[in-house]
């Protein structure tokens, strides 16, 4: 990739001539270009996947042909699932809960997994309904199942909890049928896409934004470590939950970002083949990561009994936040947006959500497709609404970092 002296001269930067970081489609010709031992897993997984899309579209397909409708119904749009912040164990046992379950469940994908920005409040999924409100009845899916904005994720332990609560087969059946999603969505690499079965561009790759494949990898570390919501799993679905956790961490580990010999953090997104740095949207560039990369390096620390290479790799990540701190942005509120401005006296302490590849300076790009060197260049022509600042990692280089040398120090005294 080559970038031009007068775009970096001019402290902007074109996406439009950053072509090249964005991920080339999984197909056959790619492929056979892979090592040998590689080839037929992934020409395994593309064909599971092509075999799931077209089971999805066949059970919609089948309703809406049953209801002599032209086109399936509309799902209804609404904001994304959470799971109740302060509901306690009983709560999933009361009716709220149990009519909550029966809509979830209703919209679960016929692959296993559910979409995002889904209607829940307006009730249960009719017939001929599409799983999903992402797209317009006729055109091709779009986010049918996904593991963005906790979706999936967030359904899946859901269920969980009315089971323990209600002892209900078809939470428990529900559950089961999200993990089978999350097994077959898995990459021969390790890694997990944004959007399962593949429907193509940057949803193909192995995606941290929004915590996408750090939420799978919780809730299969969840699993292996028994916890009580998940103990009506048997042996070899907790067996197969920890070979996955374990490829999962191979390919964090594998795809943490290397100037050099200097291990640095993660990207947002990385070509599913090669594990290359790529962009997805145009204010989402091919870039080191300073929010994706504070959970990344949160969970790596979760783990009790680390490796000698996940040690390095927390090492670096520690460092890396360290040395991208961010002072003399003060945020404040003109109008009700967020704002940064410039505050050389302030005591403020944050971190870009994009760093450079190469040179680990904040960039802040703009929905116009250009890359600023400042929140203040980039906010003056574009439309705000897109978080560039976080202050996670200073949790994390301060007391997080406390905790897991800790548990370091007790686990070297133990052996």
């Amino acid at each position: 990739m080559r970038i031009s002296c007068k775009a970096l001269l001019s402290g902007v930067i074109s996406l439009a001539s950053l072509g090249s970081v964005f991920a080339d489609a999984v197909t056959s010709e790619r492929i056979s270009q892979l090592p040998v031992t590689e080839q037929n897993s992934w020409s395994a997984y593309c064909q599971r996947s092509h075999s799931n899309a077209l089971a999805d579209a066949a059970v919609l397909q089948a309703e809406v042909t049953a209801l002599k409708l032209t086109n399936a119904l509309p799902a209804p749009s609404g904001g994304d699932f959470k799971l109740p912040a302060k509901a306690d164990k009983t709560w999933f046992g009361q009716e709220e809960a149990r009519r909550l379950a029966d809509v979830i469940l209703s919209f679960q994908s016929p692959s296993g997994g559910w979409s995002k920005h889904t209607g829940f409040a307006k009730g249960p999924r009719r017939p001929g309904m599409q799983f999903s409100s992402q797209y317009e009845p006729g055109r091709p899916p779009h986010y049918l199942a996904t593991f963005d904005n906790h979706s999936t994720t967030d359904e899946m332990q859901f269920l969980a909890s009315v089971w323990n609560a209600t002892k209900r087969e078809d939470c428990k059946a529900g559950f089961i049928k999200g993990l089978d999603f999350i097994f077959a969505a898995q990459f021969p690499n390790g890694g997990w896409p944004q959007v399962y079965p593949l429907e193509g561009g940057y949803h193909d790759d192995v995606t941290f934004n929004d915590d996408a494949m750090t939420h799978v990898l919780e809730l299969l570390q969840a699993i292996t470590r028994n916890e009580p919501d998940f103990a009506f799993l048997d042996a070899s679905q907790r067996q197969k939950a920890a070979a996955a956790l374990d490829r999962g961490i191979q390919c964090v580990l594998q795809s943490q970002i290397r100037q050099g010999t200097n291990r640095t953090v993660w990207c947002a997104q990385f070509d599913p083949l090669t594990l290359r740095p790529s962009a997805a949207r145009k204010m989402e560039p091919a870039s080191l990561s300073g929010a994706e990369s504070a959970h990344i390096l949160l969970f790596l620390m979760s783990i009790t009994n680390p490796s000698p290479d996940m040690v390095t790799s927390i090492e670096s990540g520690l460092h890396w936040f360290e040395d991208a701190k961010i002072k003399g942005e003060t945020k404040t509120g003109p109008n009700g947006k967020q704002y940064f401005e410039p505050n050389p006296a302030g005591g403020e302490v944050r971190w870009a959500r994009f760093y450079n590849l190469t040179n680990n300076q904040p960039e802040f790009p703009g929905r116009d497709g250009v890359i600023y060197n400042s929140f203040a260049e980039m906010a003056a022509v574009n439309r705000l609404g897109y978080d560039y600042f976080s202050s996670l990692p200073g949790s994390i280089i301060g007391n997080g970092q406390k905790k897991w040398r800790k548990m370091l120090a007790q686990r070297s005294q133990k052996e």
